[in-house]
């Protein structure tokens, strides 16, 4: 990386974003971060501030859910920083109730895969002026229980579901991330930016928002060293600064290891990948967010 590269951080208020943020901070990158709250993004400087007193930290705030702030976001952060070195697609959730965004969308698909493939795409320009940038997408092995694929139907599928219900929503959210990067590495071949994602492995922070138990459930798995966060982190964080990774592009590597996975059918189907590309563009665009 170059001296004083920017990275680009969605979700990095809490969880992997937050850990990642830290280290990069202490590792002298400029940290253009996103939040919906102030509060959380105050916490979260005061946090880089203290481990990493000369970190340049800046935030734009909305709401990852509602893809006009995501536009928004992406044109202000493209407007201040011509030059992006790395872009962190993290920000996710695992709603364990339906819900419709106030623009139709059902809402893991919006935050989990919408945004970020509309983020990147506002991002491109500045990604490209880089010469060298890295675009990584945190996907997870989740994706192997994601129910049967239906494009371009399940990107739009208000279906109710139960909290049960909801994991096979979000693995296929994870699944599309996956696809997705396989599908952007073609397309950006030979622009100098390399596209990757990863599995992070179980990490009990961002999970558990919904779940009442979540503080308890935390607690638990800490004292039975599961679910440790910081190893998502790592990996991350390794797929951001190491050289191996600029090299690659179009993979989806493992937590702890480091080895590309293969992922689960249609995941590596560039037939099917092509298609999520068409009928997330045309869905975008008939929403009026391509420009």
């Amino acid at each position: 990386m170059p001296h004083k590269a920017t990275v680009v951080i969605t979700g990095a208020t809490s969880g992997l974003g937050q850990l990642v943020a830290l280290e990069l901070g202490k590792r002298g990158f400029d940290l253009v971060l996103t939040a919906r709250s102030k509060e959380r993004a105050d916490a979260t400087r005061k946090q880089i501030e203290e481990n990493a007193p000369s970190a340049k930290v800046d935030f734009f705030y909305g709401d990852l859910s509602l893809l006009k702030d995501v536009k928004r976001i992406g044109g202000e952060i493209a407007d201040t920083y011509p030059k992006i070195n790395v872009l962190l697609n993290n920000a996710g959730i695992h709603a364990f109730e339906p819900r419709i965004t106030p623009e139709g969308f059902p809402e893991m698909i919006a935050v989990n895969y919408l945004a970020p493939w509309l983020l990147t795409d506002m991002l491109k320009p500045s990604l490209q002026n880089a010469d060298m940038a890295r675009v990584v997408n945190v996907a997870s092995e989740a994706s192997r229980r994601h129910g049967v694929l239906k494009l371009p139907e399940d990107l739009t599928d208000t279906t109710p579901f139960t909290a049960r219900g909801s994991s096979p929503i979000y693995g296929k959210t994870k699944l599309l991330n996956i696809m997705f990067t396989a599908e952007l590495a073609r397309r950006w071949a030979g622009t100098g930016i390399s596209v990757n994602a990863l599995n992070p492995g179980f990490n009990v922070t961002g999970l558990g928002r919904e779940l009442w138990f979540a503080p308890v459930l935390e607690r638990l798995l800490k004292a039975l060293r599961l679910g440790d966060p910081r190893r998502g982190a790592d990996i991350i964080t390794r797929l951001i600064v190491e050289p191996e990774y600029q090299k690659m592009t179009g993979g989806y590597f493992n937590v702890g290891t480091g080895k590309s996975i293969e992922p689960v059918s249609p995941g590596g189907d560039a037939a099917m990948q092509h298609k999520l590309w068409k009928a997330t563009e045309e869905l975008l665009g008939q929403k009026g967010f391509l420009s």
